[in-house]
């Protein structure tokens, strides 16, 4: 392509850049164009109706609504578990929760109160030699970084993420530590990066009964001075700049809006007064708050104003063209430490919330944006799920996909090649905690099961017809057996076949 640019190469073809990406997922192995640039947004517990292009009505959002104007808004896509960790492995190994090594927020350690013992960072981590998308993007010539919270492994373990794909990493290496956004420390690769003004405290705890709850400076004690967030911003931002020259990944994962509830004031100040806050008082968990309604709104705006910086930076770079750009959550809204989503209507009409199988805990908004390849303003009900993200980031990078993914490759809906898009038979998702459940997807079909760790509180096989009741409020299993007998033949052989954080408890009882 010497002396001639990419876009006049392509005007000169005529297949432009989406072609060129269907020949090599088809096969073909000359690469006449570079590989595009990859930037994956997951926010943290963010629900299904807490953005405008979504539906929300009180949080303003409006970089990630433009994202949504200028691209394709999915309406049918999911999480891989409702709740973190074993979310974020689905995504990174595209395996579903009846395939990947985490299930669970599993804390992996023998030493009592987790919580109260600053020495001890990570969670179960993910095994050496695990393929990941970082390990295959990295081994076709990208720069990879992931920056924000990591979740499956803390310091000197298999799981740490320079030891899975990622050339670079900054943030939170450990869940519990990201409870805080004004953490003592970040850890940036092996170095662990001490934030001055910030001092350790635990994050779960009440206000004292000898101070005032309407006075602002009784709370000054659950903040600091460098925001992590702030920091995580700029560290995506720098490391835009330095790799525009060649095809990069960001996996950019936020721990926003994931409590506890701290914003800075400056943030603040746009909800000021406006939703009759009453102060939570930490009674459920994590930290006090004065204006609990409005710090939650805040955190949003302020992440919705990070990912502008992000889009207006590839802008300028005049990389917008080699650049995908997907937004998503990595479950459904939480239910606790202050988080009023009743008042913002966080899920909208859908039934559960943060973990739960049901559509308030998995289903999730996602947004991409290619600009020239994926159509302003579309719209798809393409069913689909994390474990979706590593087919199709292996086409983009012209690698072949692994044999062992439960995902399909997406990218003949990103280009509008709706024809060419290949189906899930179904979707599978278990997960042992929050009493134990099961669920799947099959075409407009729900089936779900809960209660699987004790005999006495295990539901059966519930069926929902989304199509007709996206509530999941009617089980219509009783008039529907046929489709039953199928989704309890997918649950068995799970089941069965798990070995990791699967149900032995319930091997011999009848599904």
């Amino acid at each position: 392509m010497k002396g001639m640019s990419r876009r006049r190469f392509m005007e000169n073809t005529g297949l432009g850049m989406a072609g060129l990406y269907l020949m090599g997922a088809q096969g073909c192995s000359t690469k006449t164009a570079r590989e595009p640039n990859i930037i994956y947004i997951l926010a943290d517990d963010l629900g299904y109706n807490e953005l405008g292009a979504y539906g929300q009505k009180l949080i303003k959002t409006p970089n990630i609504d433009k994202l949504a104007a200028e691209g394709m808004k999915f309406t049918q896509h999911y999480a891989g578990c409702p709740v973190c960790a074993p979310s974020r492995c689905t995504l990174l190994t595209g395996k579903d929760t009846g395939h990947s090594y985490i299930r669970d927020n599993d804390e992996m350690s023998e030493r009592g109160d987790v919580w109260h013992d600053p020495a001890l960072e990570g969670q179960r981590p993910l095994p050496a030699n695990t393929q990941t998308i970082g390990t295959i993007l990295q081994k076709a010539g990208y720069k990879t970084a992931c920056i924000g919270k990591w979740g499956l492994g803390g310091p000197n373990s298999t799981g740490h993420p320079n030891k899975q794909g990622f050339d670079h990493f900054f943030g939170f290496l450990c869940q519990r530590q990201a409870h805080n956004y004004y953490p003592d420390h970040l850890w940036r690769n092996d170095e662990k990066v001490v934030l001055d003004g910030n001092k350790p405290f635990f994050p779960h705890q009440k206000f004292p009964k000898d101070k005032d709850p309407n006075d602002p400076a009784a709370y000054e004690q659950y903040g600091g001075k460098q925001y992590a967030p702030d920091l995580m911003a700029e560290e995506a931002l720098q490391f835009i700049q330095e790799n525009k020259d060649r095809p990069f990944f960001l996996y950019f994962a936020t721990t926003v809006p994931h409590l506890a509830l701290q914003v800075p004031d400056d943030s603040l100040e746009q909800y000021k007064d406006a939703f009759n806050d009453t102060p939570y008082l930490g009674d459920r968990g994590y930290l006090p708050n004065r204006t609990p309604r409005a710090t939650y709104a805040a955190m949003i705006s302020r992440m919705d104003r990070d990912v502008g910086r992000m889009v207006a930076l590839i802008k300028q770079l005049g990389l917008e063209e080699d650049t995908l750009i997907i937004f998503t959550s990595d479950n459904g809204t939480t239910y606790t430490g202050g988080v009023d989503y009743k008042f913002f209507n966080s899920v909208d009409s859908l039934r559960g919330l943060k973990g739960s199988i049901y559509e308030g805990g998995i289903r999730v908004p996602m947004i991409a944006r290619w600009k020239d390849h994926i159509k302003p303003g579309s719209i798809s009900d393409q069913i689909s799920a994390f474990w979706d993200m590593l087919p199709t980031f292996c086409n983009m990078g012209g690698v072949p996909v692994p044999k062992d993914t439960n995902g399909i490759n997406l990218l003949p809906t990103f280009l509008d090649q709706g024809k060419k898009q290949q189906q899930h038979e179904y979707l599978y998702w278990e997960f042992r905690d929050y009493g134990g459940q099961q669920a799947v997807r099959m075409g407009k079909w729900k089936g779900v099961r809960t209660g699987l760790k004790k005999k006495n509180s295990d539901t059966g096989i519930q069926l929902y017809d989304l199509e007709n009741d996206l509530s999941e409020k009617n089980n219509v299993a009783e008039e529907h057996q046929e489709i039953v007998a199928k989704i309890k033949k997918i649950m068995k052989t799970y089941r069965t076949k798990s070995t990791y954080f699967s149900f032995p408890e319930i091997y011999e009882r009848e599904i």
